[in-house]
């Protein structure tokens, strides 16, 4: 099943950055990196875009971590709604099924690393959590557990 999620995900994606090179007849350039601070909440990229699942905090926690260990891709969500993709994290060489990527999903963290801008999109190579102060977004008493 997780094979299938990163299947329709690819998909999704290769088929995005195809329109936007379609629409200005070539891709932009990667921005030079920025040391940035982020804090937010740790998103799967699956349900998050697809709205599949209410997607955030303790109603999603589960289902984040099966996406997470599936090899989904994992984001940060921070308080304005500006979602960072993480490519890496503290120095691992992949992020598919990182520990430290699925010890965290739905936590409120702090991070430290370099932004990427390229395509309307904010990719983050994480090189350090600063902070995780745990899950704090009680959404299960909004909506039910996910998955049912």
């Amino acid at each position: 099943m997780a094979s299938w999620r990163l299947k329709v995900t690819l998909t999704a994606v290769i088929f995005a950055i195809t329109a936007m090179i379609g629409a200005t007849g070539q891709a932009a350039r990667a921005s030079e990196p920025e040391r940035v601070e982020v804090t937010g909440e740790i998103i799967d990229t699956w349900c998050y875009t697809t709205e599949v699942m209410y997607a955030l905090g303790t109603a999603h926690h589960r289902c984040a971590v099966w996406c997470a260990v599936g090899g989904i891709p994992v984001s940060i969500i921070d308080e304005n709604d500006t979602v960072y993709v993480i490519l890496k994290i503290d120095g691992d060489s992949h992020n598919a099924s990182n520990p430290t990527v699925v010890d965290i999903q739905t936590h409120q963290v702090t991070v430290d690393g370099l932004l990427y801008k390229r395509d309307g999109v904010n990719y983050l190579i994480v090189e350090t959590v600063l902070a995780d102060g745990g899950i704090v977004n009680l959404t299960h008493e909004d909506h039910p557990i996910q998955p049912q």
